[in-house]
């Protein structure tokens, strides 16, 4: 009975321990199987992290580049604008002095206007002023004993003949011109009359050139 009950023993001893292998082999395996798995997973994870990390990274690297870039546009565009407002404020100038400049050359021609209708109008004067002394001399030459000789400086020297009833052919003359302001001037009388600047003023005031030379003439006698 003992031996019947150690057998027994032995029989249960045997199947659990068979039974106990059992489940450790597939605990075993099944332990294994999961590793290969949590490796197989690991290594793929990791591969997809390293890819992410390298396209995170190109992805950092564009940035900063465009980051540099943008940098670089905007100074360039804060250059441009430097040298635009610059530029503008040299326009301007330009412009405000060309203003200036275009009203200097309008006030030049209306006084070069001014100064060429004075200076025609004061030839046109001087002509008729010569004119009206050509006409005297006309008309005094023969009964005057008048002669007019164009000298230097622009002057006319009046010479009077038959003065002197002794010496008929002795002249008496004077110089006369017109001066800047456009009055007549005498001057250079021979001999010297004292009354002479006396009969210029009243020229100048009458502008009767007969009287004027007939009162030179009177004094010129009155000397004789």
């Amino acid at each position: 009975m003992i031996e019947d009950e150690l057998a027994l023993l032995d029989k249960n001893i045997n199947e659990f321990w068979n039974k106990f292998k059992s489940n450790v082999s597939d605990t075993s395996c099944q332990m294994a199987g999961l590793r290969d798995t949590y490796k197989d997973i690991n290594k793929a994870f990791a591969e997809k992290l390293s890819v992410k990390l390298k396209e995170e990274e190109r992805m950092v690297q564009m940035y900063l580049e465009y980051q540099n870039q943008i940098c670089k546009q905007s100074k360039l565009i804060q250059e441009k604008r430097e040298n635009l407002l610059k530029l503008i404020v040299e326009v301007n100038g330009k412009k405000q002095d060309l203003e200036v400049l275009t009203a200097t050359i309008q006030d030049l021609k209306e006084e070069y206007a001014r100064k060429k209708e004075t200076i025609s109008s004061a030839k046109r004067t001087s002509e008729e002023r010569l004119e009206r002394l050509q006409k005297s001399v006309d008309l005094y030459k023969d009964r005057l004993g008048l002669e007019i000789r164009k000298i230097y400086g622009d002057k006319l020297q009046f010479i009077f003949t038959n003065i002197d009833p002794k010496h008929p052919d002795s002249p008496f003359m004077f110089c006369l011109h017109l001066n800047e302001a456009r009055d007549y001037e005498v001057s250079d009388s021979a001999p010297h009359l004292e009354c002479l600047a006396e009969f210029q003023e009243n020229l100048r005031k009458t502008k009767n050139f007969s009287a004027f030379l007939a009162n030179v003439r009177k004094a010129f006698s009155a000397m004789v």
